[in-house]
């Protein structure tokens, strides 16, 4: 499915202009040497850079697409394969207990990025207090992976 790439650093490729995002990328998510996890055509993953658990990856689509208030039915399969990819990574990463851990979303307006991007951290049980703060089920700002596959089953065609 996804190509692994070293987890040991590498140098970045200095030839190219890092400033300019992606195509599709908001500006803020440019990444650049060793913090991809895991890269495929579909999906990317790599290290938060200011991790809120000592496992803590960001999951997004290649193709841009909005924050998880701009998503629809069409999107669960979406979310699905991005949670699939974040459970690899953390197998990968010897986590094997996945009752501690925690993957969702934040909601918007609380989004520091405009691009859809997936938290995976684990494990939970090891979070601080701002962690758990930040990353906290179901409250106003941060909705759990399941819960928003949950409530994009049930919405219309819409948005």
């Amino acid at each position: 499915m996804a190509e692994d790439l070293p987890s040991q650093p590498v140098q970045a490729d200095t030839t190219k202009d890092s400033s300019a995002p992606a195509e599709g990328y908001d500006k803020k998510l440019v990444i650049s040497g060793p913090c991809y996890v895991l890269q495929d055509e579909d999906i990317s993953c790599f290290r938060d850079i200011k991790p809120g658990a000592p496992h803590h990856y960001l999951v997004v689509p290649t193709k841009h697409v909005g924050n998880c208030k701009s998503l629809n039915k069409e999107h669960v399969p979406l979310v699905k394969q991005m949670v699939d990819v974040g459970k690899d990574v953390l197998q990968k990463n010897n986590v094997t207990d996945l009752a501690d851990v925690r993957f969702g979303f934040h909601w918007p307006p609380f989004c520091s990025v405009s691009h859809l991007h997936l938290h995976v951290l684990a494990p939970v049980s090891q979070m601080g207090f701002m962690s758990r703060l930040f990353y906290r089920l179901n409250s106003y700002w941060f909705v759990a992976a399941d819960q928003l596959i949950e409530l994009l089953s049930s919405k219309g065609e819409t948005n």
